[in-house]
């Protein structure tokens, strides 16, 4: 197909609105009478809520409304609540404490929402949620969850006990127990993961409208699957029945996986504009975002990893201790446990793994998932541990991860997971070359002179991708499916519409999807919409998350148009009077192959809608929906090597170059690919070097609540990255893919992690490694 299907680097049709500024955001939406809403928060980490006086906010200039938790209650608003089922090793299941949208008698982190004033303008309504009153009485607060578990703890949740949430296995302990018995070394590693905050480009914002007449209720929010989150506070939350709510999410500025969730403010807005009689309207401010947006990641682990006299891996065993903060996010049971432990095997032949995942409630903000969810704790445990081990047996950690790489397709791991394919070896191979990792010792020496340390560092990873099949994930604990769908509308004039489940929010699936449509139907990109984002316009899908959109959303749009290609097909027999099998569609046309016969596509398409010439019994219309459940995950994989160098004076640290070779399975549009794997990457070198998350031990209060502490990586932070990709095709959807959103971020911190180490000869250095880290460990080591 010309210049415009599969593998085409196509400019993204999307970016024409965002860069002239027509794109349309929540914030951007006005409806008529809407006013706007702050939020009373909470300023203590722990405490008792004695009294809330809204007097004085009530009769302050332009105040509509102040609300409370009590209110909400007696008006059936439910809890919170998380969404995929954990059972301990016991069997016992999880204990979920309360989350109340608006808090009631306890305030667990700082942020939780207690109060909600409406007010002619912004402005107004901020003056009086300053105003209202609100008596506290503080309790001791816990912010660390090593420390949440141990005696004598604040006690968070009278549901959980200790702050335990679980205690989790997987894996065969008596196994990897008699694996460690054969061991000729063991390698162990103590490993933080530190906590981050997604900082999406645009805040979280929520549009409640109720309207009286219809009794109907439209949400307009920054969502990354708006079907989910009508049907959670349709049937969980009580906010309307799922018939009479419609959930938009516009053009949405980024998510990261922070904008899946259902938070309280979209339940309360819709609320409260019942309650009121107008439209609600609220846009977080920054430090709302950090304070109250889902963070990500909060590890702390202590990992063993056994090896035979050959340096082939015997064993894993791991014990991680996960934060889950205040309460549990919406999917925040499943990042520690079924997406995280699953991939602990990484692209390497472990006979036995064993894990033991115990996840903890804090007096900190909800933890759910970020940037590959689970997968790039993974990844760090796997990849440090590995590089560790090459250092301590005293052998190349390239060859290391060559001779107990996988190499036999399918591969059952011990830990669930059962991969269809790949070639480890090939990304090994292509990103040393890339980085000429035989030339490294001689650049080494070369910044020695200059009085810098050099190191340079690994990382082989790989991820499960679209999460399923439903059936298997429902059986782990998951209560949604995770299947997607589409519907490929054909108009009459031979334009198409594409309604899909997926969401995109920097994607680029206007572009991408578009472009499989070219490919199969023949005609060109501009005659091509796609819809999403609206549950009132597009059928029931799950959304976007876990580079799922390319292999399960695209996958249900090419099992659509297998159906509309069909009975295309049918329609130009019977009109060119040819036999079915014998038609073909391409460059715009329907066409007899090996004669010269044909129709333009748009005439086929006319004739299915006039309906005066089709084959007998075939109803008209050119529209059909798919629904595809996938059979397995996708296992995207690569290797990722950083070079850097540390001034042993300042501690600053310099990535010199950075290689990333992946394997995405087939990939439609190579220039969107680099860009999610660019951006994947720079996310991932501003955990490793930059990013991090602090609260104070004692009080509970968040240190980093804006950018003057919690520092973004930035232009000049990163090197132009060496990019390329290899290609084993994915056996288990239509279209080979295996998605690529996730990879940058899960690959490269322990990569550079691994390179930072390799300089200064310290491994127990912990991310993220700030240049007051890097200078006192050398000062420390030199000592």
């Amino acid at each position: 197909m010309g210049v415009e299907g599969i593998g085409a680097r196509v400019a993204r049709k999307e970016d024409r609105r965002f860069i002239t500024g027509a794109g349309r955001y929540v914030d951007d939406m006005v409806v008529p009478g809407m006013k706007h809403a702050a939020f009373v928060r909470s300023p203590h980490a722990h405490a008792e809520i004695t009294g809330i006086d809204v007097t004085k906010a009530k009769g302050m200039p332009g105040v509509i409304g102040v609300l409370t938790g009590k209110e909400l209650k007696a008006d059936g608003i439910g809890n919170l609540i998380c969404g995929w089922m954990i059972h301990s090793k016991d069997g016992s299941p999880m204990k979920m404490g309360a989350w109340s949208p608006l808090a009631v008698d306890r305030v667990r982190y700082v942020g939780d929402a207690v109060v909600i004033v409406v007010a002619e303008t912004k402005g107004q309504a901020r003056d009086a949620a300053e105003a209202v009153e609100v008596s506290y009485k503080e309790l001791p607060a816990v912010s660390n969850a090593v420390r949440a578990l141990e005696a004598g703890a604040p006690q968070i949740h009278p549901e959980a006990e200790g702050n335990l949430i679980f205690d989790w296995d997987l894996g065969n302990a008596e196994e990897t127990a008699a694996a460690f018995g054969k061991a000729a070394h063991v390698v162990k590693l103590d490993i933080v993961n530190n906590r981050l905050v997604p900082n999406a480009m645009e805040p979280r914002a929520a549009l409640g409208h109720y309207n009286k007449a219809e009794d109907h209720y439209t949400c307009w929010t920054t969502s990354q699957n708006p079907h989910v989150a009508r049907l959670v506070m349709s049937a969980f939350y009580n906010v309307a029945p799922e018939n009479k709510l419609r959930v938009i999410a516009p053009d949405v500025g980024g998510g990261f996986g922070s904008k899946i969730y259902i938070y309280p403010e979209e339940i309360v807005c819709l609320w409260a504009s019942k309650r009121t009689g107008v439209p609600v309207k609220w846009v977080a401010d920054r430090t709302e975002s950090f304070q109250c947006d889902a963070h990500g990641r909060d590890h702390h682990t202590h990992a063993e990893m056994a090896f035979d006299k050959d340096h082939r891996i015997l064993g894993f065993k791991v014990e991680t201790k996960a934060n889950l903060g205040a309460y549990m996010s919406l999917f925040s049971s499943a990042t520690p446990t079924y997406l995280y432990a699953t991939l602990l095997s990484g692209q390497y032949d472990i006979p036995a793994i064993h894990a033991n995942v115990k996840a903890i409630y804090t007096n900190t903000s909800p933890v759910d998932a970020y940037r590959g969810a689970g997968r790039p704790e993974a990844c760090y445990l796997i990849e440090r541990m590995m590089e560790t081990a090459a250092r301590e047996l005293g052998v190349s950690p390239a060859e290391l991860r060559r001779k107990n790489f996988i190499t036999a397709f399918p591969h059952q791991t011990p830990v669930i997971m059962n991969y269809d394919t790949g070639d480890f070896g090939a990304s090994l191979d292509a990103a040393m070359k890339a980085a000429d990792y035989a030339g490294f010792p001689k650049r080494r020496e070369e910044a020695k002179k200059r009085g810098k340390l050099r190191g340079i560092g690994f990382s082989c990873y790989i991820e499960a991708c679209g999460i399923a099949p439903s059936q298997a994930v429902g059986s782990l604990g998951a209560g949604v499916g995770l299947w997607e769908s589409a519907e490929v509308r054909v108009n009459a004039a031979g334009t198409i519409e594409v309604l899909t489940g997926s969401h995109s929010h920097g994607q680029g699936h206007e572009t991408t999807f578009a472009q499989l449509v070219a490919q199969r139907l023949g005609v060109p990109l501009d005659s091509i919409s796609i819809v999403h984002g609206d549950t009132d316009k597009v059928q029931m899908g799950m959304g976007t998350y876990g580079s799922r959109s390319g292999a399960v959303g695209m996958s249900a749009i090419s099992k659509a148009l297998d159906k509309v290609e069909g009975k295309a097909k049918k329609i130009a027999a019977h009109l060119m009077e040819a036999d079915e099998g014998d038609i073909v569609i391409e460059n715009g046309e329907v066409k007899v192959a090996g004669t010269d016969k044909s129709l333009p596509w748009f005439q086929v398409a006319l004739a299915a809608y006039t309906a005066h010439n089709l084959p007998g019994g075939m109803e008209p219309g050119l529209k059909e929906t798919a629904f595809y459940d996938p059979t397995n995950f996708t296992f995207p994989a690569g290797c990722y090597i950083c070079e850097a160098e540390v001034d042993p004076d300042t501690g600053v640290t310099e990535i010199v170059q950075f290689v990333a070779a992946d394997d995405f399975g087939n990939i439609i549009n190579p220039m969107i690919v680099e860009g999610q794997v660019h951006g994947g990457i720079a996310q991932g070198i501003g955990q490793a070097l930059l990013e991090g998350c602090v609260y104070d031990g004692d009080s509970g209060q968040l240190v980093t609540a804006s950018y003057m502490d919690y520092t973004m990586p930035r232009a000049d932070n990163l090197p132009s990255f060496k990019v390329s990709t290899s290609n084993t095709p994915c056996p288990g959807n239509p279209l080979g893919m295996k998605g690529c959103g996730e990879a940058g971020a899960i690959g490269s911190p322990p990569a550079v992690m691994n390179a930072i180490t390799d300089a200064i000869g310290d491994n127990d250095l912990t991310m993220p490694a700030t240049p007051l880290k890097v200078w006192r460990s050398l000062k420390a080591t030199r000592h």
